[in-house]
C-alpha cells in the first residue's frame, strides 16, 4: 500500500504539463493487437493502468519496447495466444477492450471479468450486441467468450452512447469485411484519438467527433507512429486544484475542442483563469471562488453526462471545488450510483455536503477543511481527496495512494515541484 502525507494549506507557482490522455492511451495500446507491424506510441502516460494492459499484451505474445519515458514500441507479430490472464484482467477496467481487436484478429478471445474502480454497475451489454451484430457469437464460459469466423460490417445501434463499447466496435470493424455505421456511438476525445490512431495505420473512418461513424473495413492495417493527446482530466483536475489553492499557475495542453463543456462548470464555480497561446491556460491568484447562481438567483447544477456534456471523471474534483466557492450548488453524477459515496471524507473534513442520493449532492460553501486520515476509493475521488488534503490547514494522510496513480502520473512528485508539501510512503 501506498500513502501519501499532505501538508496543507499550499500555494503553487510554475507551470504544469499533463500527461498522454489515459483514457485514449488504453484503447490505442489495445487497437496495437489489429496489426502485426511495429507501432511507436509517444507521449505514453506512466500510470498503473497502463503497465497493466502492457503486462496482458506481453503475456500474450506481444514484445513492448521502453524507448523513452513516454514512448514504447508494440509489436504483435508474434501473439501466441488469445488468452489473458484472470490475474491481470481483474486489475484494470480496460482488459474489456481487447475484445474487440482479439476476436478481429483472432476469431475468438476469452475475457476474465474485468475489475477497476468500483464506481457502481459497469455493464457490457452494449460491447456484447454491438459485437453480436457484427457476427461474433458470445457467451460466458469462466468469462466473457467472443468467437467468430469472419466479422462482417453491419449497422449498429448501440443501446447507449458506451466509450469503451463504441471503441470495442470500432477495432472491430476496422477490419471487418464491408462497412460498418455505429449509431448512437460515444464521441469523447479519447474516442476521437483512438480514431486518428487507427487513420493513421491505413484505417477508413469517418464521422469522427459525431455520434454516428462510419467505417469501411480493410484487409490488413500498417505499423505507424502516433502522438497521444493530452489528458483533459488531468488538466481540468489541475485547474481546480490551483483555483482553490488561488496559485497562479500556467496549464498546458488545454486543446479548445475538448475543454468546450468543463469550461461551462468552471464558470459556474467561479474559477478565473485566462487563455493563452500554445494551448495554456493562466490560473487567476486572487478572486476568492463564487458560484454563479442561475437566473432569477436559482441553485444551480453540473451534472455529468456523455459528451459533450460535463465529463463524469471530473464530477469528484468539481465536488471539492464547491466546497471553497460561496454559494450553493447541486452536483449530479449521472452516470455511475457509488462515485459520491466518496463525500463521506469530505464531510469528515468540515464540508457541508447533503447527498440526496446515490446521484445527487448540494453543497454549501465555502468551508476551511480540516486535515483527516483517509483512504483512496478510485481514481478520481483519490484526486479529490488530494486536492481538498492540500487546502485542508495541517497533515492529512492518504492511504491507498496507488489508486490515484492508476490514473495521474507521478502527481506527488509532479505537484511538489510545484511547491505541493507530497511526502509518499511505500
Amino acid at each position: 500500500m501506498t500513502s501519501f502525507l499532505v501538508r496543507g494549506p499550499t500555494r503553487l507557482s510554475g507551470h504544469f504539463e499533463p500527461a498522454g490522455n489515459k483514457n485514449a492511451t488504453l484503447p490505442i495500446i489495445a487497437a496495437c493487437l489489429l496489426t502485426e507491424e511495429p507501432v511507436v506510441l509517444h507521449n505514453v502516460p506512466q500510470i498503473g493502468d497502463v503497465e497493466s494492459l502492457l503486462a496482458i499484451l506481453e503475456d500474450m505474445g506481444a514484445r513492448v519496447e521502453r524507448l523513452a519515458p513516454r514512448t514504447i514500441r508494440i509489436t504483435c507479430n508474434g501473439i501466441t495466444t488469445s488468452n489473458i490472464s484472470v490475474e491481470r484482467a481483474t486489475k484494470i477496467r480496460a482488459s474489456i477492450l481487447l475484445a474487440g481487436p482479439a476476436v478481429a484478429r483472432f476469431g475468438e478471445v476469452v475475457i476474465p471479468p474485468p475489475g477497476g474502480d468500483v464506481i457502481g454497475r459497469r455493464r457490457i451489454d452494449s460491447h456484447v450486441r454491438g459485437l453480436e451484430g457484427l457476427g461474433a457469437d458470445y457467451r460466458f464460459v469462466d468469462g466473457h467468450r467472443f468467437r467468430a469466423g469472419t466479422l462482417k460490417g453491419a449497422v449498429v445501434f448501440l443501446d447507449e452512447p458506451s466509450v469503451t463499447a463504441t471503441e470495442n466496435l470500432i477495432m472491430a470493424a476496422v477490419l471487418a469485411e464491408g462497412s460498418t455505421t455505429i449509431e448512437n456511438a460515444a464521441c469523447e476525445p479519447h474516442v476521437q484519438d483512438l480514431c486518428g490512431f487507427l487513420s493513421t495505420l491505413g484505417a477508413r473512418i469517418t464521422g469522427i467527433g459525431s455520434n454516428i461513424l462510419r467505417i469501411e473495413g480493410v484487409e490488413r492495417l500498417n505499423g505507424g507512429s502516433y502522438t497521444i493527446c493530452p489528458d483533459h482530466i488531468e488538466v481540468g483536475s489541475v485547474m481546480v486544484l490551483a483555483a482553490v489553492t488561488r496559485s497562479p499557475i500556467t496549464i498546458g495542453g488545454v486543446r479548445p475542442s475538448m475543454f468546450k463543456p468543463i469550461d461551462l462548470a468552471w464558470q459556474r464555480l467561479g474559477i478565473d483563469y485566462e487563455f493563452l497561446p500554445d494551448d495554456r491556460v493562466r490560473m487567476s491568484e486572487s478572486p476568492a471562488l463564487m458560484v454563479r447562481t442561475d437566473l432569477g438567483g436559482a441553485i444551480p447544477k453540473i451534472e455529468d453526462g456523455p459528451w459533450p456534456s460535463f465529463p463524469a471523471d471530473l464530477t469528484s474534483i468539481a465536488l471539492v471545488a464547491a466546497t471553497q466557492a460561496d454559494g450553493s450548488i447541486m452536483i449530479h453524477e449521472k452516470m455511475f450510483e457509488s462515485r459520491m459515496f466518496f463525500v463521506d471524507r469530505l464531510i469528515a473534513m468540515g464540508a457541508r455536503i447533503v447527498l440526496c442520493d446515490p446521484h445527487r449532492a448540494v453543497v454549501v460553501g465555502p468551508t476551511a477543511l480540516r486535515p483527516s486520515t483517509m483512504a483512496s476509493p478510485d481514481i478520481r475521488a483519490g484526486m479529490a481527496l488530494l486536492i481538498a488534503a492540500l487546502v485542508a490547514d495541517g497533515e492529512s494522510r492518504i492511504d491507498h495512494a496507488e489508486q490515484i496513480e492508476r490514473g495521474y502520473e507521478a502527481i506527488d512528485r509532479r505537484l511538489s515541484a510545484l511547491g505541493a508539501d507530497i511526502e509518499r510512503i511505500d
